[in-house]
C-alpha cells in the first residue's frame, strides 16, 4: 500500500484552502528520517551546497540532491505529486491562471526539462545553534508547481530546540499573518510555494506566502524539502 493512502486527502485539501498548509503526520518512520539525515556528509548524493549566510538567506547549509535521487525521495516525489495535482489545478483555475499540471509527475518533469529546467530541486537542510532560514519562496524558473513538502528528520526536544517551521501570508492591504507549524520527527507539512486563492466578496483573489525556520537554540536540525519542479 502507498503510504499516502492513510491520509484523509479531503481534510488536507480543506486545510490547504483555509490556511495554505496541511500536516502529514508520521510520513516517515524515525529510522527513515535518521537515514536521510545521515546522507548529509556524502558528497556523492548532491549536486551543490549552499551556505546561507553567504547569500543573505539566513544561517545554516543546504544541499541539493543530484539525479538519480535517493529511492525514498524519488518515491515520495512521485506519490505525493498526483495527490496534490487536483488541488494545484483548482487553485490555478480560481486564480485565473491558465497553467494546468499533468496527472503524472514524470510528465511534469518532462515539461520542466523541455523549458530548460533540468536540475533536481529536492534538498537536505542542516542547521546548528543560532542558525535560521529567512522567509522565502522556492521558485527556480518559469515553471513552478504551487505546492511543496518539508519533512522534519530530527526529533524536537532531543536533537534540537527552537527551529520552528514558520509561514507568513500577505493579503492585499493587510499586514502579514504568521503561522508556526509544529512538527514531530517524520512529520511532513504541505504548503503553498508562492500564491494561493482566498475567497472574497468578488470571487477569489491571490495571497502571497513565504516560509522559513526560526532560530535553532540548541542542537542540530535536519529537514528534507521535496519540490516538484526542477531548476534552471
Amino acid at each position: 500500500m502507498d503510504r499516502t493512502d492513510r491520509y484523509d486527502w479531503q481534510a488536507i485539501r480543506t486545510s490547504l484552502d483555509a490556511g495554505g498548509s496541511a500536516l502529514l503526520p508520521r510520513l516517515l518512520t524515525a529510522g527513515e528520517a535518521r537515514g536521510l539525515a545521515a546522507l548529509y556528509p556524502d558528497d556523492a548524493q548532491f549536486r551543490s551546497t549552499v551556505h546561507m549566510a553567504r547569500h543573505g538567506f539566513g544561517r545554516g547549509q543546504y544541499r541539493y540532491f543530484r539525479y538519480p535521487l535517493p529511492p525514498l525521495i524519488a518515491g515520495l516525489r512521485g506519490t505525493l505529486y498526483p495527490r496534490l495535482v487536483p488541488i494545484a489545478n483548482d487553485w490555478n483555475a480560481r486564480m485565473d491562471l491558465a497553467r494546468r499540471y499533468p496527472a503524472d509527475h514524470a510528465d511534469f518533469i518532462a515539461e520542466c526539462h523541455a523549458a530548460g529546467q533540468r536540475r533536481p530541486t529536492p534538498l537536505l537542510l542542516q542547521y546548528g545553534v543560532d542558525d535560521y532560514n529567512c522567509l522565502h519562496q522556492d521558485l527556480y524558473g518559469e515553471l513552478a508547481f504551487p505546492l511543496q513538502v518539508a519533512i522534519l528528520l530530527s526529533e524536537p526536544g532531543r536533537d534540537f530546540t527552537g527551529g520552528e517551521f514558520v509561514l507568513t501570508e500577505q493579503r492585499p492591504r493587510m499586514q502579514s499573518r504568521p503561522e508556526v507549524v509544529p512538527l514531530a520527527q517524520g512529520d511532513a507539512v504541505v504548503f503553498a510555494v508562492h500564491h494561493r486563492p482566498v475567497a472574497g466578496s468578488r470571487g477569489s483573489y491571490r495571497v502571497n506566502l513565504r516560509h522559513g525556520v526560526s532560530r535553532i537554540r540548541s542542537g542540530a536540525r535536519h529537514t528534507v524539502g521535496i519540490i516538484f519542479h526542477d531548476a534552471t
